[in-house]
């Protein structure tokens, strides 16, 4: 189903979004445009997980994909 698939891709993206939080820890001069970067990210993986629930309807069984 395709909104299964747009939901697995927003959970990688969330995931992107973590771990690029991990190195704006690890790389202070950096670490205020990773953190704007990562907040980016992860609202375009919470735009995808509207899309899919205002366009095609959630999988059946299934919750956010964040969770």
């Amino acid at each position: 189903m395709p909104s299964t698939a747009i939901l697995r891709e927003a959970q990688k993206l969330y995931a992107i979004g973590d771990r690029l939080d991990t190195l704006a820890d690890q790389h202070p001069l950096v670490s205020e445009a990773l953190m704007a970067i990562s907040g980016s990210i992860r609202s375009n993986a919470t735009l995808l997980e509207v899309l899919v629930v205002t366009k095609i309807g959630p999988p059946s069984g299934s919750g956010p994909a964040g969770a």
